[in-house]
């Protein structure tokens, strides 16, 4: 079937990313009760209310130790809009999280493209492992902005140009660059998102300094508030003692 594209879209741009906790089950009570039931067997229940300076002490513990697996029974889904870049390196972590992505071969993609901001800082100077990004000259901030419109507006045209020809959604995409934002489910547990945020975000706190591209830090950045407010006490646990996942 050959689809006919609207004539008059014309593609947006967007410095942002978005990130929306959409359900969970998560609270500093499950890592309570399952951290108890070693000792307490079936009434670890029983023991979340009782001393809450003591159940603050336990999660630090469990924390500090690395004794992770009560970090598990909890459970936190995100609905991520961002460039595919970004969904890309996301994919490199695959340990407790699933992820299901909208599909270029079922869907035509929508013409929403990411610029950086002006806050992005644009230069990198020094070697490979020991380089950092400072700030971009105003031509360059306008050189960038100018060069990336004008080369997702061609590659968007193109898309729409074999789509009205027939081409398969499949196929037209390829011309399709990583720029494009795309969308996503992605669900992990406390302990897989600790170390995903170990690794994506900078922190004053860090035990292990990381050095995340600055949009992957963007949505760790929004996952990470959302989840400090299901789980404070671990939040806290886990900024007190370096920011390591256990």
């Amino acid at each position: 079937m050959t689809e006919i594209p609207a004539e008059t879209e014309k593609a947006g741009f967007r410095s942002d990313v978005t990130v929306e906790l959409v359900k969970h089950s998560a609270a500093d009570s499950d890592v309570l009760w399952a951290a108890r039931v070693s000792t307490a067997g079936e009434q670890s229940l029983e023991e979340i209310t009782k001393d809450p300076e003591r159940s603050k002490g336990l999660i630090n513990f469990l924390m500090r130790d690395r004794h992770g697996s009560p970090f598990e029974h909890n459970s936190m889904t995100f609905f991520i809009s961002a460039p595919i870049f970004v969904f890309r390196e996301f994919m490199r972590h695959r340990v407790g999280w699933s992820y299901n992505e909208e599909s270029g071969r079922y869907r035509r993609l929508e013409p929403v493209f990411y610029v950086p901001g002006e806050a992005r800082k644009l230069v990198q100077q020094g070697r490979p492992g020991k380089y950092e990004f400072v700030e971009g000259t105003a031509a360059q901030h306008e050189l960038t902005g100018r060069v990336m419109e004008d080369a997702y507006r061609h590659a968007y045209e193109a898309y729409q140009e074999m789509l009205a020809a027939g081409v398969a959604r499949e196929v037209a995409r390829s011309v399709l660059p990583v720029g494009l934002f795309s969308s996503m489910y992605a669900t992990c547990n406390a302990r897989s998102l600790m170390h995903f945020l170990g690794l994506r975000t900078q922190h004053e706190q860090a035990a292990v300094p990381s050095f995340p591209q600055r949009e992957i830090e963007m949505v760790g950045e929004k996952m990470e508030a959302a989840w400090s407010r299901l789980m404070p006490l671990t939040h806290a646990a886990f900024n007190a003692n370096g920011r390591v996942a256990p």
